[in-house]
């Protein structure tokens, strides 16, 4: 445990003492939360913060470029969003630049790739990372942030040995000889050596727990949002097995719906898991059109009545999983003349009630579905709008951990979009992809999307994401997109890396995008900090410096105050 005491100094709040220390007594090394860039509207004295630091991780910490990741001779290698977590565990108070609102009562919580090194070596990949876990916690003004590294097997096992012990997104433990290769390979099959490193998403379950979760469905973890502990595996109860699933399932106060890919007979399950229980139940199946795998679902939108179920030609490849090297791809092939297809399967009834062929296409994210309806309140299509990257598999390289932090002003990002597909519901054969608007007014960038909760699955006009500010590597603003008018409003600064906007509704609000949008903001002085943004006006109204840089992160979720 340590004890921070701070005291106001002008513009500065700065530490008067700082010791950390883990349950053995022995001192780590202090922070400085020195910060004089804004003036503060609350006055902070004499403020006294209860840290923890349990490991500081010189194990799996900044480490230099191996042989196989050289750094370009203008490459920004420390830019901490690509830089492993300093310290395993910390929370603290922070002082608020701003005014944040009162309504604005519960926890933020953030989930991501944290710690991409262990000992010398290096991950390749943004997606390898060790899953840390942060929580800003929102009451009456004031916000209370913190992190903590998921205890998942791999975790565990890595810190003890010193090494990767289960295969990660790009990354296979090294085998010792032929005999170990082959045992590898079994335990690939029965789904032992998959990872369960829960680093992609976080949902609260309408019974109010709260569950990390990755593509495994092994690494499927519940946290307490409270204190960010691991409590324990997400155990399902039923018989559906498989290896995999959409990491990113849909979640409400009633109702929890994913989809299942099958890798031996390409397909996608589509189940229902009610709340309170951990019980999967099959709503209706879908075989592919195309393709010899099923085509990769890290995500899926739904409407009112119905699931709608993407057929990407970007699919899951079997030879790829069992090589130790990773191919361009990596556990994927593209196959664009597999075709790409959407199917819309009905949530009462299970059946299938629209499967057309669409443009070839590649998305991580889709945004949002809704039913379009005629005079009669029949309908007659399904809108689904999704961050799509121009058919172009090309993106996930452009993630590796190597081009992240060798950025040199070249203009590399690829270009992305708001695809909107039109499904319609008349029998035809074949559906339509457009672009929803000028790409332009977001940079040509688009991913890390979210939207008032309360319209899911119906018609909608804002949303919110992370676009660019050309030239870049990756995307570096935060954009509000109005998809009536159009129009993007964006936020900017220079050297930042934002996660993803979160959006939190008014309590009692009329007004779609009454309310606040979230993010966590790594700068490349090494520096970082929570933002909050209005969601109206897309104008700053208050920021939380962290004690220092945090990495990147992935998708979050909200926990109201109980």
């Amino acid at each position: 445990m340590a004890s921070m005491k701070y005291l106001a100094i002008g513009n500065s709040i700065c530490p008067a003492t700082v010791e950390v220390s883990d349950k053995s007594g022995c001192v780590l090394d202090g922070f400085s939360f020195r910060s004089s860039n804004f003036t503060r509207k609350r006055n902070v004295r004499d403020l006294r913060i209860m840290s923890v630091a349990t490991h500081q991780l010189p194990e799996i910490d900044v480490a230099p470029p191996s042989s196989r990741e050289k750094q370009s001779d203008h490459g920004d290698w420390n830019h901490v969003a690509w830089t492993s977590v300093r310290q395993e565990r910390w929370e603290g108070e922070l002082a608020v630049e701003g005014e944040i609102p009162l309504w604005l009562s519960g926890t933020y919580l953030r989930n991501g790739p944290g710690l991409w090194h262990i000992g010398d070596y290096n991950f390749r990949h943004l997606f390898d990372g060790y899953a840390t876990l942060v929580k800003l916690y929102f009451e009456n003004g004031r916000v209370i942030a913190g992190h903590r590294q998921i205890e998942s097997e791999a975790y565990k096992a890595a810190k003890k040995n010193k090494k990767l012990c289960y295969r990660e997104f790009s990354e296979v433990p090294k085998t010792d000889n032929f005999l170990s290769y082959v045992g590898e390979l079994a335990n690939l099959f029965s789904g032992v050596s998959l990872t369960d490193n829960a680093n992609t998403g976080v949902v609260k379950l309408g019974d109010g727990r709260v569950v990390c979760l990755t593509e495994t469905q092994k690494g499927s973890i519940v946290v307490d949002p409270d204190t960010l502990d691991t409590l324990g595996k997400f155990e399902y109860s039923d018989t559906l097995g498989g290896l995999i699933h959409s990491a990113h399932p849909i979640v409400t106060d009633t109702e929890f719906l994913t989809l299942l890919p099958d890798l031996v007979i390409p397909g996608y399950l589509v189940v229902r898991m009610e709340p309170g229980t951990n019980e999967r139940k099959v709503i209706g199946r879908v075989d592919c059109r195309g393709g010899p795998a099923a085509g990769w679902v890290h995500s899926f939108p739904v409407t009112e009545h119905y699931v709608i179920v993407p057929e990407m030609p970007l699919r899951y490849c079997a030879q790829n999983l069992l090589k130790a090297e990773p191919t361009p791809l990596y556990k994927f092939e593209w196959h664009p003349d597999s075709k790409a297809f959407m199917h819309v399967v009905c949530k009462a009834s299970g059946k299938i009630v629209a499967s057309v062929e669409v443009p070839l296409y590649v998305t991580f994210h889709f945004i949002n579905a809704y039913e379009e309806e005629d005079e009669d309140g029949r309908v007659t299509a399904i809108i689904a709008d999704c961050c799509e990257h121009n058919a172009d598999a090309a993106i996930l390289e452009k993630l590796r951990l190597q081009n992240l932090r060798s950025f040199n002003g070249e203009d590399v990002l690829p270009d992305a979009r708001v695809g909107r597909f039109i499904i319609p519901f008349d029998g035809s054969s074949n559906g339509k992809l457009e672009t929803a608007l000028d790409p332009n007014e977001h940079g040509r960038g688009m991913d890390m999307c979210s939207i008032n909760p309360k319209y899911l699955g119906k018609k909608y006009r804002y949303a919110y994401a992370c676009g660019a500010h050309r030239p870049c590597n990756f995307p570096n603003i935060l954009t509000k997109l109005d998809l009536f008018g159009k129009k993007a409003k964006n936020w900017y600064e220079e050297g930042a890396v934002p996660s993803e906007p979160y959006f939190v509704p008014r309590p009692g609000a009329t007004e779609e995008d009454d309310g606040v949008v979230i993010s966590m903001i790594s700068q490349k002085n090494g520096e970082g900090y929570a933002l909050l943004l209005d969601g109206s006006s897309f104008k700053e109204i208050a920021r939380a410096k962290f004690p220092y840089g945090l990495p990147y992160g992935l998708h979050g979720c909200w926990v109201p105050k109980k």
